[in-house]
């Protein structure tokens, strides 16, 4: 069982430079989805945890936000270091507090999951002007979901999608992590193309303490793939995502969807059928990527 507890927090926006929001927003500290491959596990450094990522979780309170006409047009990131809808969500309910606190606010809603929780805020979330919700979704395997992550199954995921795209909410499918040679991103983005407005690409990116985790992993589940992985994150090649990028662009082409770089994704139009956004990270991949517009 996590360690749960509920802190005061001075805020709950904070001004944010990623280049996706003015404001990011995280309602806990912490996240119970224990994801092997997160990133934001370095958060753990500026808590005063001790714990192993994905044990503990504290639950913000904070003053009720008291003019969120403040926030009308600015884009918040609800979600950038923890799941706002992990399962403690449904007893503690601090995302849907800050959403009723920002209701009829103006601002430009944002929030990435792994949960279908969030199905039960689906009307208080399609009152704000032009929001957007994705899902992580890097695998269709349930027995690889399971080694890396303990929330809900990918189909219930899909199925969370469905239902937001359905109702007229913008949805994207975060094709994040890219594991090589496990992760197939042509059949998810067969399985999710109909349902999201969006797919975004994103590689497996390795670095500080759970980069150990996961080649100690691909070493006991995927011996066949170690000179690989060993090749990309050990001697810093490339070439497995310059090919990767290559193959997915004429995917894409033959398929009818547009495939863009994060450079110029920011003013495309972005209506049915979805659009894919190549978000890897390596300067040499987004001049590949570049090529043939």
């Amino acid at each position: 069982m996590p360690i749960i507890k509920e802190i005061e927090a001075k805020s709950i926006l904070t001004k944010s430079n990623l280049p996706v929001c003015e404001y990011s927003v995280n309602p806990y500290v912490g996240c119970t989805h224990a994801c092997k491959y997160c990133y934001a596990s370095f958060m753990k450094q500026f808590t005063g945890h001790s714990e192993e990522w994905g044990t503990f979780l504290d639950v913000k309170r904070w003053t009720e936000i008291k003019n969120p006409r403040k926030y009308a047009g600015k884009e918040l990131f609800i979600g950038s270091v923890t799941d706002p809808y992990n399962p403690q969500e449904e007893q503690f309910e601090r995302t849907r507090a800050l959403l009723e606190q920002l209701k009829d606010s103006g601002s430009k809603l944002s929030i990435a999951t792994k949960s279908d929780l969030i199905r039960r805020d689906l009307e208080l979330i399609k009152s704000f002007p032009n929001a957007r919700v994705s899902w992580s979704i890097n695998t269709l395997d349930e027995n690889f979901r399971e080694d890396m992550d303990s929330a809900v199954s990918i189909e219930r995921r899909l199925a969370a999608m469905k239902k937001f795209h359905d109702a007229g909410v913008r949805t994207t499918c975060f094709i994040s992590p890219i594991f090589p040679e496990i992760t197939d991103v042509k059949a998810i983005i067969e399985r999710a193309k109909t349902q999201c407005n969006l797919i975004w690409l994103e590689n497996l990116n390795l670095r500080g303490g759970y980069k150990s985790v996961i080649m100690d992993y691909i070493s006991e589940k995927y011996p066949q793939l170690l000179p690989l992985y060993t090749e990309i994150y050990s001697k810093n090649n490339h070439e497995y995502w310059r090919k990767l990028d290559e193959e997915l662009r004429g995917f894409a082409a033959n398929i009818g969807l547009d495939y863009v770089t994060n450079d110029d994704s920011l003013t495309r139009d972005f209506s049915a059928p979805p659009v894919i956004v190549n978000y890897f990270y390596h300067e040499q991949i987004k001049k590949s990527a570049r090529k043939g517009k």
